[in-house]
């Protein structure tokens, strides 16, 4: 849905967004950010209540009500029917997948200023809820992300808890009022939806920071780095003759997901994959150079080839000793096991990786 579509639907001077009452989850408050995003949502009061009198009233509703339908903006997940998942994914939504689902693209197209049908947008759009939404919906949901009864089979059992630091639990915390940080008031015999809606407003916030700095780290650097990664590809014959070595022209590109994802939409044949990246240690002049061994995926420690044995843990003159003539003289460090290593000049680092790719 385009944010010019969303506005028809809905006059500026009478918004409302409702949600549930009680206890609030990390879905719902990410969702109602998410909506305020939008301008035609800005200034839109919110009202929390089960009864559906009242919900009948607001123009779009999000984890209660009992009703999905985006024609009606109402976008509850809670219904025994209920199987919708993202496309190309298998977790079931919650009201933030919803929200997102319909409104995402939105969403990102106004931070970035780009169309709405740009294909960076898109890009974008996935890779935000990859990296973000879906765990917000396989939590609402109950969905570990891994199968317990393997875990169990398989012996591995967690060394410390983390359950209470997640953004989830975060928000938890919020249901319970905190002396050290009151809210609209202390009397909450009096009002207690009152103070309640005020945590819930925190919770919100919450959500709605985390979510707009992971968006704003996927639009400025994520991003432009893709087209970086995608002309060494596209240049990588030139820079090798087996064309396995990757050369990036600056130091800090977050290379990795990128490169695994063109190495892919390629169709790259495995034997053809790249082994090795270099790129500049700083971006000033006369930086060193790093080499980098291509991991088999994203989180495997295990490399398609690491850099050979012998230099292994060897450092300055030792290794340009065993290094050898072909390398010239400024060989700085290789790691100990075999993953990244460093030379004072491009040309050392780029002779280090063709004795790598050929050993």
């Amino acid at each position: 849905m385009t944010t010019e579509v969303a506005a028809k639907r809905i006059k500026m001077d009478t918004v409302k967004i409702g949600t549930h009452n009680g206890h609030f989850h990390a879905d719902e408050a990410l969702a109602v950010y998410m909506l305020r995003m939008l301008p035609q949502y800005a200034s839109s009061a919110l009202v929390r209540t089960r009864d559906p009198a009242l919900l009948d009233t607001c123009h779009t509703v999000v984890d209660v009500g009992g009703v999905y339908d985006d024609s009606k903006l109402r976008y509850d997940h809670h219904q025994r029917e209920f199987t919708t998942t993202f496309p190309n994914h298998q977790t079931k939504l919650s009201s933030a997948g919803l929200v997102y689902m319909h409104y995402g693209k939105a969403i990102i197209a106004q931070h970035t200023r780009l169309p709405i049908e740009h294909p960076d947008v898109d890009l974008l759009f996935q890779k935000l809820y990859d990296d973000f939404v879906e765990a917000i919906d396989a939590n609402d949901n109950g969905i570990n992300k891994y199968d317990a009864n393997k875990l169990e089979e398989a012996g591995i059992q967690e060394k410390f808890k983390s359950g209470g630091i997640t953004l989830p639990a975060l928000v938890g915390d919020l249901n319970h009022d905190d002396p050290l940080n009151p809210g609209i008031s202390r009397n909450t015999t009096e009002e207690p939806q009152a103070e309640e809606d005020y945590r819930f407003g925190q919770a919100s916030t919450l959500m709605g920071n985390a979510f707009l700095r992971k968006l704003h780290g996927a639009a400025t650097a994520w991003l432009p780095a893709r087209s970086i990664v995608k002309t060494a590809f596209e240049e990588r014959s030139k820079q090798h003759e087996s064309t396995q070595l990757l050369v990036l022209p600056r130091a800090g590109v977050p290379w990795k997901e990128h490169l695994y994802n063109i190495e892919q939409e390629a169709g790259l044949p495995t034997e053809k994959q790249i082994l090795f990246v270099i790129y500049p240690e700083k971006e000033e002049p006369g930086s060193k150079w790093r080499i980098q061994a291509v991991s088999k995926d994203m989180a495997s420690f295990v490399n398609r080839k690491s850099l050979p044995e012998p230099w292994r843990g060897v450092r300055d003159a030792e290794l340009d000793a065993v290094l050898g003539p072909d390398v010239e003289d400024g060989a700085v460090f290789v790691h100990a096991s075999g993953f990244i290593g460093g030379h004072k000049t491009e040309a050392g680092v780029r002779a280090m990786a063709a004795k790598a790719i050929a050993g």
